[in-house]
């Protein structure tokens, strides 16, 4: 009997240990995990960490590439890097005000830095002292406080989080005599011993939405690990959602996958939009300017009519935008981004039914001033149209019934409207007075031609 009760035992033992395979799910169980991120389409990046305090400058020089990169870009020894960390001092961090910032500009989830390529946490981590609380002086939890803010404000919370780590020996891949990278021989250890516990250390403490991976081109890393990494993190969060990065799939700065079945959730295009829509789920990650990491010389904003038309585009693409604030070493979002994030959230006060909770049509444009999303449940199709003109809109894709009413977004009043039969075109008529500028949405009760 002793001996049944063993193998019992064990038998249970391995049951409660068994690793499911998140990488067969059916369609319909991804389908229901990806339904909020698929609705929300507009997120906030935040990249942020010690590389803010140099500010895109060292020993007297400004350097031409991304602000976070500066370890790098600049050679800097890792003791001579952990300078800045310990003078990475954000008194005026407030979360609360970066989330109020995000929820005004209508942003739905925010993804932030835990760890960069630099390998500073801005966690209270237990894995390492080469984070916020052991090595700054600053001694409070960025990722805690960030956390309760959005849960408070309904923003889902989600962690950037790099594969590589230029502060780990292990991670660090090695340069032989002819200065190729070679493999290092203790990623190994890295990656079980530091990489996935303070993974786990995330998810337990932080119960984020998303985990959106970089770093992941290093030679040590492989399409291999990336899937074992990928059914690791969805076996301690099952609802988890991992972008393509935690893998080899993505097929460069375009983001999406090379070969079938890659691992990962959705596609990473960084500082592009796809060029038409796409089967697969995609997100477009760009910034307000020219670098992610806040640099102090880089003014080269982007108006904000173009990051609402960015926007449009992408939604009416079937795709999610990611966009970027880097805040200072003081903990500040710079006034240029939070201008513009407010102009956006104006507009989006307006039209946001036209963006949120949207699908894409097969015709998803018409001419290069009108782009189109339809509702979930099909009923409306939305005319959106980036230029305003003295002549009515003239609109080909669209079939009404006869008695259809249209409406503008922000306007009481139906719109005039004629629907010609033999040729098939819809004309609308513009209102007397728009309720916004930079975009305007026609909101039409019809369906899409093939």
């Amino acid at each position: 009997m002793k001996f049944l009760f063993s193998i019992l035992c064990t038998l249970l033992l391995l049951v409660a240990n068994a690793q499911k395979n998140y990488l067969t799910e059916s369609k319909q169980e991804r389908d229901s995990r990806m339904e909020w991120w698929r609705d929300a389409t507009f997120g906030m990046f935040i990249h942020w960490g010690a590389y803010a305090v140099p500010a895109g400058s060292y020993n007297g020089k400004e350097y031409g590439r991304i602000g976070e990169w500066i370890m790098h870009s600049a050679n800097i020894p890792i003791l001579e890097y952990e300078k800045f960390v310990k003078q990475f001092n954000p008194i005026q961090f407030n979360a609360k005000e970066w989330v109020a910032v995000a929820k005004k500009a209508g942003i739905k989830y925010i993804v932030i830095t835990s760890k960069h390529h630099d390998g500073f946490c801005i966690w209270d981590s237990k894995v390492t002292n080469y984070d916020i609380m052991d090595a700054s002086p600053f001694k409070r939890d960025i990722l805690k406080e960030l956390s309760d803010a959005c849960k408070e404000a309904g923003i889902k919370m989600c962690f950037y989080h790099s594969i590589m780590d230029w502060h780990q020996p292990d991670a660090e891949s090695k340069k032989d005599y002819t200065h190729q990278h070679s493999v290092n021989p203790n990623f190994a250890k890295y990656r079980e011993e530091y990489l996935k516990p303070q993974l786990k250390e995330l998810i337990e403490k932080y119960d984020p939405a998303v985990l959106w991976f970089d770093g992941e081109w290093i030679p040590e890393w492989t399409e291999e690990q990336g899937r074992d990494l990928y059914n690791y993190l969805r076996n301690l969060k099952p609802d988890l959602i991992i972008n393509n990065r935690v893998g080899k799939g993505r097929s460069g700065m375009q983001g999406m996958n090379k070969y079938k079945d890659a691992a990962g959730d959705f596609g990473t295009p960084e500082q592009e939009i796809l060029e038409g829509t796409s089967d697969s789920d995609w997100e477009s990650c760009m910034t307000m300017n020219d670098t992610w990491g806040f640099k102090k010389n880089d003014n080269n904003w982007k108006s904000s009519e173009t990051l609402i038309h960015n926007l449009i585009d992408i939604a009416a693409k079937g795709g999610n935008y990611l966009l970027n604030v880097g805040p200072t070493a003081e903990g500040l979002i710079p006034a240029p981004s939070v201008d513009r994030l407010k102009d956006m959230g104006y507009w989006l006060d307006i039209n946001g039914e036209a963006i949120y909770a949207t699908k894409s049509l097969k015709k998803y444009k018409e001419g290069n001033n009108v782009k189109y999303t339809v509702s979930n449940d099909g009923k409306y199709i939305y005319a959106i149209v980036t230029q305003k003109s003295d002549q009515p809109v003239v609109l080909k894709n669209i079939q009404i019934t006869h008695g259809t009413k249209v409406h503008m977004l922000g306007v009481k009043k139906s719109i005039k409207h004629t629907h010609d039969n033999n040729s098939g075109t819809l004309t609308l008529e513009w209102p007397k007075k728009l309720p916004c500028d930079h975009a305007w949405v026609f909101k039409i009760e019809g369906t899409p031609k093939n």
